[in-house]
């Protein structure tokens, strides 16, 4: 159940055309019956890296590189998907050929499709926590399956808190100095 789910999601990913999320460019299972994505290759470093070098960010580059990450989740709530653990690890920098930078949504491992409700499969525990705590939203802290777009959302808007401040909103007891 868990392959087929596996693929499954990956072949909706596919669909998404922004050029704001990574591609994925062929999905399938190998002969003994795992299952298997390719993404495209890219360059450049996540958000998280560049926070931790540089701590609070331009305005204009964290407000732009949100937006980007807005339209990359904006289509996959359209498709009926929420990726549901949206953090600075997430937001890939990629450097395009001509030294820009654009954002590319990564890693949709944990995301939930909220449409076609009798085509759900689920194989997470109730009780488990999905996400990364600093980023979730409060109704993901008390169950993530009741989650919808607006989890979404609310961790863009801590993301971008995180960028502009240069700290995290709910900092960890035990930071390293300078983040």
């Amino acid at each position: 159940e868990a392959s087929e789910r596996f693929v499954r999601e990956a072949r909706a990913l596919a669909k998404l055309q922004s050029e704001h999320i990574a591609r994925v460019l062929d999905v399938d299972s190998l002969p003994g019956g795992v299952p298997y994505l390719v993404m495209e290759h890219l360059e450049g470093e996540d958000l998280e890296q560049r926070l931790s070098e540089r701590g609070r960010l331009d305005p204009r580059d964290a407000t732009s590189w949100l937006v980007q990450a807005c339209d990359a989740i904006a289509e996959a709530h359209a498709q009926g998907i929420v990726h549901r653990d949206l953090k600075p690890a997430n937001l890939f920098l990629a450097r395009e050929p001509g030294g820009a930078e654009v954002v590319k949504v990564l890693d949709f491992g944990i995301s939930k499709r909220t449409a076609a409700p009798a085509q759900k499969l689920s194989i997470t525990n109730p009780s488990a926590l999905l996400g990364s705590p600093l980023y979730m939203s409060p109704e993901q802290v008390r169950g993530a399956r009741e989650v919808d777009v607006r989890t979404d959302v609310w961790s863009l808007g801590v993301i971008l808190y995180e960028a502009l401040a240069g700290q995290p909103l709910f900092a960890p007891e035990h930071q390293a100095p300078g983040r």
